[in-house]
């Protein structure tokens, strides 16, 4: 894993909303992203006794209901080392294969960037 302090000022936005939707939540994963008009969307992890998905999932699925057609980039602040395949399907499912992630721990430092594809 490589750690990322590059990111533009958009995709870093995208991490910090991410990391503030863990914390506030505290919740396992927090997530956010961008749509193809700048738009974010924000969500943590969901955990019901009948639903179960994961931060990013129910950020591109909140993307989707409010409209979006495609993403930009998307962020995930977890404690996990590595993104999930049905993360990046998701993902890749409505930005296209091409569609940045960026991976960041608690402390917001993002250690790995990836592309949806």
């Amino acid at each position: 894993m490589t750690e990322r302090t590059d990111l533009g000022p958009e995709d870093q936005k995208i991490v910090t909303l991410a990391r503030s939707a863990r914390a506030r939540n505290g919740v396992p994963e927090g997530a956010a992203v961008r749509d193809e008009t700048g738009r974010t969307y924000v969500a943590g992890t969901v955990s019901l006794a009948s639903l179960k998905l994961s931060a990013l999932r129910t950020a591109v699925a909140m993307a989707v209901a409010s409209g979006a057609e495609s993403l930009e980039a998307a962020a995930v602040v977890s404690g996990e080392g590595a993104l999930a395949a049905e993360d990046l399907a998701a993902v890749r499912d409505l930005g296209g294969a091409g569609t940045p992630v960026f991976l960041a721990g608690a402390d917001g430092v993002v250690r790995l960037a990836a592309e949806a594809g």
